[in-house]
């Protein structure tokens, strides 16, 4: 396997991680109480999936 013959400098290394940043999830609004969830989830604020109640959650 090859290797490299020299290091890479700062410069270059810093270029090719300038993608690797985090990105932001993609939420989408709950139907029932319109808070913001993942998609495909039981939302944890109303307990809730595709109208149906799958969780109950305490009131505060």
């Amino acid at each position: 396997m090859p290797n490299p013959k020299r290091r890479h400098s700062k410069r270059r290394t810093s270029q090719r991680r300038a993608h690797d940043h985090l990105k932001a999830k993609g939420l989408a609004e709950c139907p029932s109480c319109h808070e913001r969830v993942l998609p495909h989830r039981v939302c944890p604020f109303c307990g809730k999936y595709k109208n149906r109640e799958i969780i109950e959650v305490a009131e505060a």
